[in-house]
């Protein structure tokens, strides 16, 4: 019914991480196009869109829709079982069981149960962005790191030059500011002032999960208004990650 594989391991894994942040169980699509999921956390605080086309494999066969469900802790752990040169092949067949094989030189084969997929799908939110801030994923990192040493929140405030990192607790302020000489801002454009205030711990746990893949992170948002932070995998796979925004009075 579909068989993939890629390379490495690597791109699995990112996926596998990014998806557990916020759900428990997943229910992957996949197609002639790729494979694709979109789930949102129980809170309806965060969302995670994924696409992984087709031609980011190394092999790829699915000639019709599938969806497939895992538990994805579990699926996790057997991806986690490679190292960085094996290479990892996904089959289902009719039985409902999911084989990974992992393979250099030592091969080893897992087979899990599948469990039943949801049909229920996830609207994206419609949302239209006035600031655009890209990157580097170690500057963002860091950004998020810095904060969370004072504070739970992260507000964001830009303007047409400069961006601002704010953090406020309970024992002091922090405030991180970037402009276009700064070191790991690679763009900014902002439309119109833009103020917005987000949970660390959301971000810090999507950011730790895509670290394997580093690259740059897109951020885009409006004043109080979802945060939307797009990851690049592997040079091709797509994640976007939507958090909604802290409302304060």
């Amino acid at each position: 019914m579909i068989f993939v594989k890629t390379a490495t391991p690597e791109e699995w894994k990112a996926i596998a991480s990014a998806i557990s942040t916020i759900v428990d169980e997943a229910t992957f699509e996949a197609s002639v196009e790729g494979i694709s999921f979109r789930g949102m956390d129980p809170s309806h605080v965060a969302l995670i869109d994924i696409f992984w086309p087709n031609s980011a494999f190394q092999q790829y066969e699915c000639d019709s829709l599938i969806k497939f469900g895992v538990r994805i802790d579990e699926f996790a752990k057997l991806i986690k079982r490679s190292e960085k040169k094996d290479s990892i092949e996904i089959t289902i067949n009719q039985d409902s069981m999911l084989s990974i094989k992992i393979e250099n030189g030592y091969k080893k084969e897992y087979k899990m149960r599948l469990i039943e997929s949801s049909s229920s799908s996830t609207p994206l939110p419609k949302l239209s962005f006035n600031s655009k801030i890209v990157l580097s994923y170690s500057t963002f990192d860091k950004i998020l790191s810095d904060i969370q040493v004072l504070s739970d929140y992260i507000t964001i405030d830009t303007k047409s030059d400069n961006v601002h990192f704010l953090g406020r607790g309970d024992s002091g302020d922090a405030d991180i500011a970037l402009d276009s000489k700064s070191e790991g801002l690679e763009e900014l454009i902002c439309k119109e002032d833009s103020l917005a205030t987000y949970s660390i711990d959301y971000l810090l746990k999507i950011t730790k999960a895509i670290s394997t893949v580093g690259g740059s992170v897109i951020a885009e948002y409006s004043s109080k208004m979802p945060l939307r932070l797009e990851f690049t995998v592997a040079g091709v796979g797509r994640i976007h990650f939507y958090l909604a925004p802290r409302i304060q009075d």
